[in-house]
C-alpha cells in the first residue's frame, strides 16, 4: 500500500514538473533541449529543495534551543525578528549605505580586474611587470590595510570604496586572465589561417570563451565585496553609517538582537547578490549550461 502511494506521489510530481516545463516553453516561446528539460524537472522536484529546507529548519531549531539555554550569548530568533521590525528604518538606512559601498567598490574592482586581465593576456611582459606587485598587495591582510586607508582618506566613503574594490580585484583578475588564455588551439589556428585580426580573435574567441571564468570570478568576488565593506565599516565604526558599523556599536553595548539582526542583513545581501548573478549567468551563458536553444 505504501509503495503504491509513493509511486502515485512520484508520478504526480513528475506530471507537475512536465506541465511546468511545457508552460515555461510556451511562455518564453523557446524550445528547450532535452538536457535543459531534465534540469528544469529536477529543479522543480521535491527532492531538490527539500534537503535545504530541512537543514534550515534544523539549524533554526538548534539556534532557538541554544539561545534559550544561553540568553547572554546569542538572542532568540523572535528577538532578532522584533528588532528588525521595530527599528526597520534604522536597518534600512544602514543597509543602503553598505549597499552603496558594495555597488561602487565592487564595480570598480571588477572593471579594473577585467581590464588588467585583458592587458596581461595580450602583453605577457605586462604580466611579468605587474603581477608581483598585485600579489604583494593581495597577500597583505585587508584588516591591516583598512586602518591605513582610513587615516589617508578620512572617515568618509572613499576608503570603504577602496577596501571593497581591493577585495574584489584579485579573484576577478585571476579568473579573467585564466579564461582569456584558455582558448582552443585549433580554433585559434583556423582564425589565424583566415587572417583574422587581433581584435577579431579577442572578440570572437578570447572574450567569449572567458565568460564562464568571469562568472566564476564574480561568484567569488561579490560575497567578498560585502566582507570588504563590512571590514571598512568596522574600522570607521561610529563615524559613518553602515551595517558593519552597526554590528560594532551594538556588540560594544552587548545589544545582541541588533548585532545579529545586522549580521543577518549582511547575509541576506550576499544571498541576493549570488541569486542575481545566477539569473544573469543563465541568460548570458545559456550555451554553456545546455539551456534553451533557438527554434
Amino acid at each position: 500500500m505504501r509503495k503504491s502511494q509513493k509511486t502515485n506521489l512520484d508520478r504526480s510530481t513528475s506530471d507537475t514538473s512536465a506541465l511546468a516545463v511545457q508552460n515555461a516553453s510556451s511562455a518564453t516561446g523557446r524550445r528547450f533541449s532535452p538536457l535543459a528539460t531534465a534540469k528544469l524537472k529536477q529543479n522543480l522536484s521535491w527532492s531538490t529543495w527539500a534537503p535545504a529546507v530541512i537543514t534550515f529548519v534544523i539549524a533554526a531549531a538548534l539556534w532557538q534551543v541554544t539561545a534559550i539555554a544561553n540568553p547572554y550569548v546569542i538572542p532568540t530568533i523572535d528577538q532578532v525578528w522584533l528588532s528588525l521590525i521595530n527599528d526597520a528604518d534604522t536597518y534600512w538606512k544602514n543597509m543602503l549605505v553598505t549597499g552603496l559601498e558594495v555597488l561602487v567598490g565592487a564595480s570598480s574592482g571588477i572593471i579594473a580586474g577585467f581590464i588588467l586581465a585583458i592587458i596581461m593576456a595580450e602583453f605577457q611582459i605586462m604580466e611579468r611587470a605587474i603581477m608581483p606587485l598585485v600579489v604583494v598587495v593581495m597577500v597583505t591582510p585587508i584588516v591591516a590595510i583598512a586602518p591605513a586607508l582610513v587615516v589617508a582618506f578620512g572617515f568618509g566613503m572613499t576608503p570603504k570604496f577602496i577596501v571593497t574594490a581591493l577585495v574584489v580585484f584579485f579573484p576577478m583578475l585571476v579568473n579573467s586572465l585564466a579564461g582569456l588564455r584558455d582558448v582552443d588551439d585549433r580554433t585559434l589556428d583556423v582564425m589565424k589561417t583566415l587572417h583574422a585580426s587581433r581584435w577579431e580573435i579577442f572578440r570572437d574567441l578570447r572574450f567569449t570563451g572567458s565568460m564562464p571564468y568571469v562568472f566564476a570570478g564574480l561568484r567569488i568576488a561579490l560575497p567578498l565585496a560585502i566582507v570588504g565593506a563590512a571590514v571598512a565599516e568596522f574600522v570607521a565604526a561610529g563615524q559613518q553609517a553602515g551595517l558593519g558599523s552597526l554590528v560594532t556599536i551594538a556588540a560594544a553595548q552587548a545589544n545582541l538582537p541588533v548585532t545579529w539582526a545586522s549580521i543577518a542583513l549582511l547575509c541576506l545581501m550576499g544571498v541576493i547578490l549570488i541569486s542575481m548573478l545566477a539569473l544573469v549567468r543563465k541568460r548570458v551563458l545559456w550555451w554553456s549550461d545546455g539551456a534553451a536553444v533557438g527554434r
